[in-house]
This record gives C-alpha cells, sequence and structure tokens, in this order.
C-alpha cells in the first residue's frame, strides 16, 4: 500500500480531528495499517505468532499515545505522551528486526525506514516543545 493511496482511505471523521494537521501522526497511523499486514503474515507461522502480537501493541501506541497527548493539549502532559510515543517507536523497530525472517527484505527496509522518520518528527516535535517559552 502508498502512502498516497492510504491517505485516500482514511475516515473523514478522523481527518476531522485536529491531529491530523501532524504529518508525525498520519506516519504513525499509516505504519499501524501497513504493521497489520505483516502481522497476517507473521500469524502464519507459530514462531511468529508472538512477535506479531507484540508488534501490532508497539506500533498501535506510538499513534495511541500521539492521539492522548493531543488531547491533553500542550506542556508536560503532552510532552510525556510523546515521549511514550517515541519508546514505542524504537521499540517497535526492534519487534521488527525480530520477525524478519517472515517479512521480505524490502518490507522490513520500509517499516524501518517509516519508523526512523516517525522518530525524527517525534524528537523534532520534542525538542520544539521544550524550547518553547510557556
Amino acid at each position: 500500500m502508498k502512502y498516497d493511496d492510504w491517505l485516500t482511505s482514511v475516515h473523514p471523521r478522523i481527518k476531522a480531528e485536529p491531529i491530523w494537521k501532524s504529518v508525525m501522526y498520519q506516519k504513525a497511523l499509516f505504519l499501524y495499517d501497513l504493521c497489520w499486514e505483516d502481522c497476517g503474515k507473521l500469524l502464519k507461522d507459530a514462531r511468529g505468532r508472538k512477535v506479531a502480537g507484540q508488534m501490532i501493541d508497539s506500533v498501535g501506541s506510538i499513534s495511541a499515545n500521539m492521539e492522548e497527548g493531543h488531547g491533553r493539549g500542550f506542556g508536560k502532559e503532552r510532552q510525556y505522551f510523546l515521549r511514550i510515543a517515541l519508546g514505542s517507536a524504537r521499540e517497535s523497530k526492534g519487534w521488527y528486526q525480530r520477525g524478519r525472517q517472515l517479512l521480505s527484505p524490502e518490507v522490513l527496509e520500509h517499516r524501518l525506514a517509516l519508523l526512523d522518520e516517525v522518530i525524527a518528527l517525534l524528537i523534532t516535535e520534542l525538542n520544539l516543545q521544550r524550547n518553547t517559552p510557556r
């Protein structure tokens, strides 16, 4: 699935949320849908089942914590949830590494690159908030 195609599939009520303006949130939701597909492949192998459960949880936690932090406004609480999202993104890279034997090298590279992008966006956002006077 390509990102531009995926964008057209997102429900209008999700796109109406203020957080939708954030590219890091969009990319995190896109990653979740890709992870959903990847887990389908992992679940076909007994060794991949545990990895799939952990992977879908950690990838889902990225956008979920962005939503939670955004819902709480700006300040320390939002930063806290963005840091949790950052930790989940880094954890997700590890789960993709663990599941690499059951995913194609192209899929693995794409997912790790997308996670790197989400991580960079989260770090940028955290740094911006840290340096913004209140």
